[in-house]
């Protein structure tokens, strides 16, 4: 089964449920072929939570929910090790992070020292406890809500944890009729809880394999660096995108152009990606804070400034 397939099942089982967001829908689906982790950012109410669960249980494979409060400890995502008396034996239970989805709720609810817990596990893929490492599912995704940061009661997630993920979107307001479709669904009792997996983990990790192997041309690869590194040098901007920043762009670009059935990329593919992989990745100056200037406007301004390589270039 190719990209383009498995990403029209998923998709499809997705929009049952999650109205009016197609665009939406097909980035977290690029995400997951991405192999990367997606950060869901808006206000309460819009299906953050939702999107989640529905790509959860649109695949085949194990999920976990943690509901991140800021009483949840570090142990409780990772696990324990607990002494078994009969046994005479420390043995591991291992915590909500391994799960081939896992969907944490209102991450920055969580204290720092608990949303850290999530720092080598979404890097490397596995968990360190007592100085063991446990390597957690394949796939693994972990799909973070959150609520803005002026909002009561939450913690900012930390750059180095931001920098973790793929890609960061944000749902945003219905129009009229998609919202008309919202509440007739809830009245009808249309929920996550009822979509059925409609691929299993074989497949995705066969998909995953495929968009890994869509070819990139040199060029792509030097607009995409080109691009990260224009963040950089950007006089609005104090931190600028890593070359993990680069990397991501490239990965994303890949799923992207992968789920239109095309076994290369394009710039187009590159574009579609940049505000949702590079805008959280930067840190603004001070004075551009106080302008109220906004990290989505500066990847715009990269954007226009970085021109990219013509078709008969590549």
């Amino acid at each position: 089964m190719g990209v383009a397939e498995v990403y029209r099942l998923i998709a499809e089982n997705v929009q049952r449920v999650v109205r009016g967001k197609p665009d939406v829908v097909r980035l977290a689906i690029a995400t997951l072929l991405a192999e990367g982790h997606l950060l869901i950012e808006d206000v309460p109410g819009l299906g953050k939570t939702t999107l989640a669960r529905c790509l959860a249980r649109s695949i085949g494979g194990t999920w976990n929910r943690i509901q991140f409060t800021p009483d949840l400890l570090p142990g409780d995502i990772t696990g324990v090790m607990v002494y078994h008396q009969n046994a005479e034996r420390f043995e591991f239970h291992p915590g909500g992070i391994f799960a081939n989805v896992v969907l944490a709720d209102e991450i920055n609810r969580g204290t720092p020292k608990t949303q850290s817990a999530l720092l080598e596990v979404m890097a490397e893929r596995r968990a360190t406890v007592d100085a063991t490492a446990h390597p957690v599912p394949d796939p693994f995704m972990v799909v973070a809500t959150q609520n803005p940061i002026e909002m009561e009661g939450t913690y900012r997630l930390p750059e180095a944890q931001l920098d973790r993920f793929l890609m960061r979107i944000a749902v945003g307001y219905p129009d009229h009729d998609a919202e008309v479709r919202v509440v007739m669904g809830d009245t009808a009792r249309i929920n996550p809880d009822e979509l059925a997996p409609v691929v299993d983990l074989d497949t995705l990790r066969q998909a995953i394999v495929q968009v890994r192997q869509a070819y990139l041309d040199p060029a792509i690869v030097s607009y995409a660096v080109r691009l990260a590194a224009a963040t950089r040098e950007h006089a609005a901007v104090r931190y600028g995108a890593s070359p993990r920043g680069s990397i991501a762009l490239v990965r994303a670009a890949q799923a992207m152009a992968a789920t239109e059935g095309r076994a290369f990329v394009t710039p187009d593919d590159v574009k579609s990606v940049a505000q949702p992989v590079l805008a959280h990745r930067l840190v603004l100056t001070a004075d551009a804070e106080l302008n109220q200037r906004s990290s989505s406007e500066v990847v715009d301004e990269v954007l226009a400034a970085t021109p990219a390589p013509a078709i008969n270039q590549i």
